[in-house]
């Protein structure tokens, strides 16, 4: 992988990451780092989900695929909310 990928990947992490806890409610006691471990994380994940319902490649942008990655960190972030307790990750 190359530095630039890296990089797109961390940004897209960080994207699909904040779009997930946008999407849970109440407030989210974990730190941004975290979210963006969880986004990239979602990030792959939302991406073999959708190749193997065969909906990755598709004309213009993937949608799907999209809808996907956001679910995955909204539930990503709701389980290590839910783990880590009120206080999270913070103190």
């Amino acid at each position: 992988m190359t530095v630039t990928g890296i990089i797109t990947a961390l940004i897209v992490g960080l994207i699909i990451g904040a779009l997930g806890r946008l999407v849970v409610p109440g407030k989210q006691n974990i730190p941004i780092w975290l979210t963006m471990v969880i986004g990239v994380v979602a990030a792959l994940l939302g991406t073999v989900l959708a190749r193997a319902f065969g909906v990755a490649d598709t004309n213009g942008f993937d949608w799907i695929e999209f809808f996907f990655q956001v679910v995955l960190a909204a539930i990503g972030v709701a389980l290590t909310v839910g783990v880590t307790g009120r206080r999270g990750l913070t103190r």
